[in-house]
């Protein structure tokens, strides 16, 4: 008896880990998102097309907690360009929660030095411009467990889904749950719309979808170049 009573104390005494989240399907409701609703803050898209080494965009008006990028690879751009980090990456991915520059989460699927997905989460409170944090405040998210992720193909068309769920975070590749990890507290002060981003990769964007948010999207502000990382 007294040593059942010794367990019960030390099982209610020992501070308590969170269960991971069981693998699901996506749950947040997309719509793909008009052409002109795609604000491009850096570099630039010729008919859905982008070939420069640097572009960044938002949907304007949209929600922030989802979007799902389908997108067919055209191979490396002409000209490398290093990140403001001086590293030098191929990678095309997702914005999720983009205020700005300096605070966003990214899903990135990267081709170097080997095809992963790299999840982080940019944080700089009281920063707005890429002249202000440059490329500080960035925060690796660790998967619940390592999966194998494959490279994209020259001419191959994917499908690239994030979703924020609470504080977790779930990343899925042509259909497959691929990444999901917890994000950190500070990330639930970060709100913004979902977008895009790319580095030294071609590609043709045939559709990105985001929640819609349709009263927001009426009087969403005009779109501004700016920089960003």
């Amino acid at each position: 008896m007294m040593r059942w009573l010794l367990l019960m104390i030390a099982a209610c005494s020992s501070p308590r880990s969170e269960a991971a989240p069981t693998p699901r399907g996506p749950s947040i409701e997309l719509a793909p998102i008009e052409r002109d609703q795609l604000c491009v803050t850096k570099g630039s898209m010729s008919g859905g097309t982008v070939t420069e080494p640097t572009m960044r965009g938002y949907a304007r008006g949209a929600g922030g907690d989802a979007a799902e990028l389908t997108f067919t690879y055209r191979g490396e751009t002409d000209e490398g360009r290093e990140l403001a980090s001086g590293q030098m990456r191929r990678q095309l991915g997702l914005k999720l929660r983009a205020q700005d520059s300096c605070n966003v989460v990214y899903i990135m699927w990267r081709l170097d030095p080997t095809p992963k997905l790299d999840i982080s989460v940019k944080f700089n409170p009281n920063k707005r411009t890429h002249e202000e944090c440059g490329a500080e405040g960035y925060t690796k998210i660790k998967p619940r467990k390592k999966t194998y992720v494959p490279a994209f193909e020259y001419g191959a068309t994917h499908k690239l889904r994030g979703e924020i769920v609470g504080d977790n975070l779930f990343a899925w590749i042509d259909g497959h749950l691929m990444f999901q990890g917890r994000l950190p507290d500070y990330a639930r002060t970060i709100s913004g719309p979902a977008g895009v981003r790319s580095d030294n990769v071609k590609f043709d964007l045939v559709e990105l979808a985001t929640p819609q948010m349709p009263a927001r999207a009426k009087s969403a502000p005009p779109c501004k170049r700016e920089g960003g990382d």
